[in-house]
């Protein structure tokens, strides 16, 4: 007896959702664990070699202005893991047709790997978080751009990887894109300075890169001081989110470098 689905197929989308996420809860020593120890590295690092040298920002310590960052970088950088290794895998092993043939909509496969890349950036930004607050005093000025600015960082890079699986053909692309495009973009985007510091010309490149307005705004969220304009910052997220939602869909849509 068929099944009845109805205009969204709930049971395939909670399952391949609940796959994305055990995917990477099976290796969390590897995908929630080592990310903290990075980040708190990275912490440690920056603070002692530059913290007496960069005035903080009134009763903002330099460590307290880092932390933001090192969380949203981390996020950025395991939402895109998630989903371009979910693909990779999937292709290289021949299993991609396991994703493609269940009853599961363009719409349907985009939100599913999206989720689980999402669930994944939001876990190891917490993960980081909690891990650093064990060490320096961190607040929340206002949590509402903390949750917003976390959960469209990890959609996007969630996206992003999802482009980044779909066209590669093996994990020699992926690193390429890693290294060339989601390294150099978060590091020059504040992570570990402030933007007003720079020349008027790297201002202007620096506000071209979205991520900057996530950290930006990540980073208001906590001690209540932005680079640039929150608002226009938040016009970005979205319109780069939806874009990047309608190139997905369009890929799945047209099987590029899916289907034979």
């Amino acid at each position: 007896m068929a099944r009845e689905l109805g205009a969204v197929n709930w049971r395939g989308l909670w399952t391949l959702y609940a796959k994305e996420v055990r995917r990477f809860l099976n290796v969390s020593t590897q995908t929630i664990l080592a990310p903290v120890v990075t980040s708190l590295l990275f912490l440690a690092i920056f603070t002692l070699a530059l913290g007496r040298t960069i005035p903080s920002l009134g009763s903002v310590s330099f460590a307290e202005f880092l932390a933001p960052g090192l969380i949203m970088m981390a996020i950025l950088q395991n939402s895109f893991a998630n989903t371009s290794s979910s693909l990779v895998i999937s292709k290289i092993q021949g299993n991609i047709v396991d994703l493609l043939m269940p009853p599961l909509s363009p719409s349907e496969l985009t939100l599913g790997l999206a989720s689980g890349g999402l669930s994944r950036g939001l876990i190891v930004g917490l993960s980081v978080g909690l891990g650093m607050w064990v060490f320096i005093p961190i607040g929340l000025y206002d949590p509402v751009f903390v949750v917003f600015h976390a959960v469209n960082a990890s959609l996007m890079l969630a996206l992003l990887g999802m482009v980044g699986g779909i066209w590669a053909e093996k994990f020699d692309h992926i690193a390429a894109v890693t290294n060339f495009v989601i390294t150099p973009m978060s590091f020059l985007s504040g992570t570990f300075y402030s933007i007003e510091r720079l020349p008027g010309n790297w201002q202007l490149i620096a506000l071209l890169n979205p991520f900057f307005y996530l950290i930006d705004g990540f980073r208001y969220g906590f001690i209540g001081h932005a680079d640039g304009s929150l608002w226009v910052g938040a016009l970005v997220v979205l319109t780069v989110n939806a874009g990047l939602w309608t190139l997905v869909h369009r890929m799945i849509s047209t099987g590029y470098h899916l289907k034979p």
